[in-house]
Order: C-alpha cells, then sequence, then structure tokens
C-alpha cells in the first residue's frame, strides 16, 4: 500500500516545483510575455483589463518609493524577503505572502540585501459597465456571475493594504496562466481569462466571510429527473426502449421512476411512450409517402402489426385510413372525411 504524504512533506514538494517553475521562467527572460497581451473580458457586471500580470526580481535592497495607481495590484512573494509600507504601518514580507492595493492607495517597497524579493504582479482595471446593473435576468447562471463578481470586486477594496498568506495558492494561478501562454491551445483565451478570475477569487477568499454569499439554487430533482427521463425518451423513441433502461439513464430505480411519471406529468411510463411515438407517427403519414411498415420501424415498433391495434385504440381509426383523411383534408378542406 502507497504511504500517504504529510501535508507539510507535499507543502514543501509543491513549493520547490513552483521554485523551479519561477527561476526558469525568470531565466528564460518569459517573465513579461502576459503584458504584451491585450487581455480584456467581461465578468458579470464589469469589464476587466489586464494591464500588467508578469514576474519581478528585485535587487538586493531596492527601494521603490511611495506610489499609487488608479487600478488595483495583487503582489505576491514567490522567494525572498521584504517589507512593504503604507501611510500609517509597516510589514515585513516572505515568500508565501500577498497583499492587494486598490486604486489610490499610497505604498512603498523594500527588497532584503541577503534575500532579494521576487514578486508575481497582477495590475488590473475594474470597471463597472454601463448595462451591468440593468440585466435582471436569472438564466444561464447570470445573476449568480454577477453576484460572485460584485461580492469580489467590493472584497478587493476592502481587503487593501493587508498582507497575509496565499492560504488559497493564489500564487500558482500565476503559473497557469504562463502555461497557456505556452500551449495556446483551442480555448486559449477563454482559459487565460479564467485564470486571472482565478486569481482574483483566491485573493480574497482570506477575507471573505466563511459562509457564502452567492449560492446555486438547489434543483428539485423529481422534476429533474422527469425531464431528464422525457429527454432521453425523446432521443430514443425511434428504437425499442424499455422502463429499465430509462430509469437508469435518470439515475433511479424503476419503481420510483414510475412514481415521478405520475407526480410530474400525470402519465405513465408507458402512456407517455407511445404519446410520444404517436405525434411522430401522426406526422410521418401526414406529411410523407412512405410505406406505413417504414414508419412503424422509424418509431420503435418491431413492425405494422404492433403498431396498428395501439393506433386504431387511440384515433379509433387505422393508420392508412388516417393517412387518407389528411391527404384529403389538404386538397378539399370543405370535403366530408372518408371513415374506416
Amino acid at each position: 500500500m502507497k504511504k500517504q504524504e504529510e501535508p507539510g512533506f507535499a507543502a514543501a514538494k509543491e513549493q520547490l516545483r513552483q521554485y523551479d517553475l519561477f527561476t526558469r521562467l525568470w531565466s528564460n527572460r518569459r517573465w513579461d510575455v502576459l503584458d504584451r497581451l491585450d487581455l480584456q473580458f467581461r465578468w458579470g457586471g464589469y469589464g476587466v483589463r489586464v494591464l500588467r500580470c508578469h514576474l519581478t526580481a528585485f535587487s538586493p535592497g531596492q527601494t521603490i518609493s511611495f506610489h499609487q495607481h488608479s487600478e488595483y495590484e495583487l503582489h505576491f512573494i514567490p522567494q525572498g524577503r521584504g517589507k512593504v509600507a503604507f501611510q500609517h504601518h509597516e510589514y515585513e514580507l516572505k515568500a508565501g505572502m500577498f497583499y492587494i492595493t486598490g486604486p489610490g492607495v499610497m505604498h512603498q517597497q523594500w527588497s532584503d540585501e541577503a534575500e532579494p524579493m521576487y514578486e508575481f504582479c497582477l495590475h488590473c482595471d475594474i470597471q463597472p459597465l454601463e448595462d451591468g446593473g440593468a440585466a435582471d435576468g436569472t438564466a444561464w447562471g447570470e445573476a449568480i456571475e454577477r453576484g460572485e463578481a460584485e461580492e469580489c470586486v467590493r472584497l478587493l477594496g476592502s481587503s487593501s493594504a493587508i498582507p497575509v498568506a496565499d492560504r488559497f495558492n493564489a500564487m500558482s494561478c500565476f503559473m497557469d496562466a504562463y502555461r497557456i501562454y505556452d500551449e495556446q491551445r483551442v480555448g486559449f483565451y477563454t482559459s487565460l481569462k479564467s485564470a486571472i478570475i482565478q486569481m482574483l477569487l483566491r485573493a480574497v477568499r482570506p477575507f471573505a466571510p466563511a459562509e457564502q454569499t452567492v449560492s446555486i439554487p438547489e434543483r428539485d430533482m423529481n422534476a429533474h429527473r422527469y425531464r431528464q427521463a422525457k429527454q432521453y425518451m425523446e432521443d430514443n423513441a425511434s428504437r425499442p426502449i424499455t422502463l429499465e433502461e430509462v430509469a437508469l439513464a435518470a439515475g433511479v430505480s424503476p419503481r420510483q421512476l414510475q412514481r415521478i411519471f405520475v407526480q410530474e406529468g400525470s402519465l405513465s411510463f408507458r402512456e407517455e411512450l407511445e404519446e410520444m411515438r404517436m405525434t411522430r407517427i401522426c406526422s410521418d403519414l401526414a406529411v410523407s409517402s412512405k410505406p406505413i411498415d417504414a414508419i412503424a420501424q422509424a418509431h420503435g415498433y418491431a413492425n405494422v402489426n404492433y403498431l396498428y391495434p395501439v393506433f386504431k385504440k387511440k384515433f379509433g381509426l387505422t393508420p392508412a385510413a388516417y393517412r387518407k383523411r389528411q391527404a384529403l383534408a389538404k386538397t378539399n378542406p370543405l370535403q366530408k372525411e372518408p371513415s374506416e
């Protein structure tokens, strides 16, 4: 049996892996490739424009004097030591920490003499869109995404100027972004957008309340399984299908599915399947000249002899008579319809 790694050992391995990745990134002089992309996207009711997303290596003892930005900056320290000062506070920085500076927040940075500091920096402009508040639709998760984006932006502002440990591993999203850039596979833009959103979300989680402020609504499982079963029947009604097969597709027992059909749709499984097939057969009889036997087989009946009694019971006439009646109605709507 494989021995499970202790959490501390696993964390150390992850740190070594990240160290190797960003060291290779810096040595290959690929630290600024993401800065060259004009990456902008919509997230909920906001427009996000990435201004910088790169790795910076500070010189020993380097100081960046007090400055501010009109946008958000996320600063992650993968290696080394340093300090950051805000107007009234000064904080020590070390590997595994990060801090956020919001619009208008003055800050100054120092790199340690003995252990120069590296920094992953995400600098992005986040602006509310003019139509962001107007959309009130809930389809396709729109309202949920809008709510999560609003919560994230609120936390970005309220969390500014507080260095903390990167407990949710937002730093790894930088490496994901570089990997996505290198591969540039199908979905390049969407993947890169997702990596940036993950950075933002993971960065604000240490400052968020423990409980969820936005949740995904739970389904009515009976209604959901009923829709699943009906869709499966629609997709496969052209061949013989059984209650057991449909129940398996819906993830319930045959007996439970029978109850769901009666509760949700008032018809039994057999009645629902028959109704579905009869609708399609009537359509074929009315608009096509295909042999009735071929129509029967195309809609789940082994041969026309199985179709005749079911059709006659439901409509009071045979498939052939139904076809004649439909043809007569098309050519002379006022003429009396023939009976069987």
